[in-house]
């Protein structure tokens, strides 16, 4: 075992490793914190860099903690249990001003205060990964390992929705007694206002006997499965047939939003009620003015637009989330002042925004991927002066800082935008994954 002797960490980056100076190479030392004195064991050594773990600590931060979960350090659910929910939140803003600063050389006019909630048990919806291994004793069920395409052994999870994380052990018993144990690769949960969905990823039909066995694990959990043969569009109900469907609450707004265990939606349903909040007060839209969201999904954001703006149309690459979106408007008779439409929104044009019509207002909620060429086009118009087709005010809401850098750096220093406003929104504490909102104005 090869140690770095008493190394001051210097910083911490995205993934909460500390960063460390030996020899003229930066160090990543796992499980380091700012300002502590620590000897760490060398797990890889590059020419440009080198990798440790922290074994022995000659000076502790004050924000360090003790982690809450026993698999933490193995399990790659997590990566921040090590770190007080105030500091964690701190390295969030920071990861925001520096993608914003370094990659589009901006600074927001101010910081928007941080979007928190329950650090625990907070997570409603998770893909894990079944695996058959017989040197780990038979069927795992769980995130990977971190930094690995192995599945972590875990019989216990303090993120997961508590009544998800007391059924695994018994989960992954029904799984390893299932015929099929070893052509199951994966297991996606759900969690609504009153159901909780199992959908099995399955590549051979059950028998009779698998059947009988998840019939009686959903009487006895109070759950219900779904099968899925191939991809998503297969899924389909098993048992019960006749649960009831899964959707959350947005109450602030009146809204009930049926889903899919299939659709997406966000994990952390506290969250997602702040955000949207969020989102519509920064547009601030009257009965008079028509605003896109961009991305719209099933209408998270979409519906709440429509009960302050006088017409709302949302745009979205999926026809699934459409048909899901509009059956939400049909829902709430929302109908008359909102419509949906399928769109390719990684290829947009400037003349496809002017056929749209003008709108006062703008939501974009893309994919980690960005908005990049939605973002080029409202710049393209600016440029070629067609002003008159811009909307006053765009909010962005990004999974990815980076991304988001970038299409502010093409809002800004390209479409004639103001960056007003942004900040960090925690939805998934305990881990390195930076959720953000940003507002534009446009220039006076």
């Amino acid at each position: 075992m090869q140690l770095l002797h008493s190394l001051p960490i210097e910083s911490v980056d995205l993934e909460a490793q500390g960063l460390a100076h030996h020899e003229g190479k930066v160090v990543f030392v796992e499980n380091a914190l700012l300002g502590e004195l620590v000897d760490a064991e060398i797990t890889r050594n590059k020419p440009s860099y080198t990798k440790a773990r922290a074994v022995h600590w000659h000076r502790e931060s004050a924000q360090r903690v003790s982690p809450r979960c026993r698999h933490y350090g193995v399990c790659g659910g997590c990566s921040m249990q090590h770190i007080n929910g105030s500091a964690q939140l701190a390295i969030k803003q920071r990861v925001l001003e520096d993608n914003l600063w370094h990659i589009a050389r901006l600074k927001p006019e101010s910081m928007l205060p941080p979007l928190d909630g329950p650090a625990w048990g907070y997570r409603t919806r998770a893909r894990l990964t079944v695996r058959w291994v017989d040197k780990k004793g038979g069927m795992l069920l769980g995130f990977h390992e971190r930094r690995s395409s192995y599945v972590a052994v875990m019989d216990s999870c303090e993120i997961l929705h508590p009544r998800v994380a007391q059924m695994l052990p018994a989960m992954k018993a029904l799984l390893a007694s299932l015929s099929i144990a070893r052509r199951l690769p994966q297991a996606e949960v759900a969690v609504g206002e009153s159901v909780i969905v199992w959908v099995l990823r399955i590549l051979e039909p059950l028998t009779p006997k698998d059947e009988a066995l998840l019939r009686q694990f959903a009487d006895q959990w109070s759950v219900q499965f779904w099968l899925q043969p191939g991809g998503p569009q297969t899924a389909v109900p098993f048992y019960p047939r006749d649960a009831a469907a899964l959707a959350y609450d947005l109450p602030e707004f009146g809204l009930h939003m049926p889903f899919s265990p299939v659709d997406f939606t966000q994990v952390n349903p506290a969250i997602n009620e702040l955000m949207v909040r969020r989102a519509v007060d920064l547009l601030d839209c009257g009965p008079k003015d028509r605003a896109a969201d961009f991305f719209c999904g099933l209408g998270n954001f979409t519906l709440a637009l429509a009960r302050r703006a006088g017409s709302v149309v949302g745009y979205e690459g999926s026809s699934t989330l459409v048909k899901r979106a509009q059956k939400n408007a049909d829902l709430h008779s929302l109908a008359s002042c909102v419509g949906f439409h399928e769109a390719n929104l990684f290829e947009m044009t400037q003349e496809w925004l002017i056929a749209q019509g003008r709108f006062d207002r703008v939501l974009l909620d893309p994919p980690r991927e960005g908005a990049q060429a939605l973002c080029e086009a409202l710049a393209g118009l600016h440029q070629s002066r067609r002003v008159e087709s811009l909307p006053r005010r765009l909010v962005y809401v990004s999974c990815n800082p980076a991304t988001l850098a970038r299409d502010a750096a093409i809002l800004v220093h390209e479409g004639g935008w103001r960056l007003s406003q942004a900040g960090v929104i925690n939805m998934f504490p305990q881990t390195a994954h930076v959720e953000s909102i940003a507002r534009f104005d446009r220039a006076a």
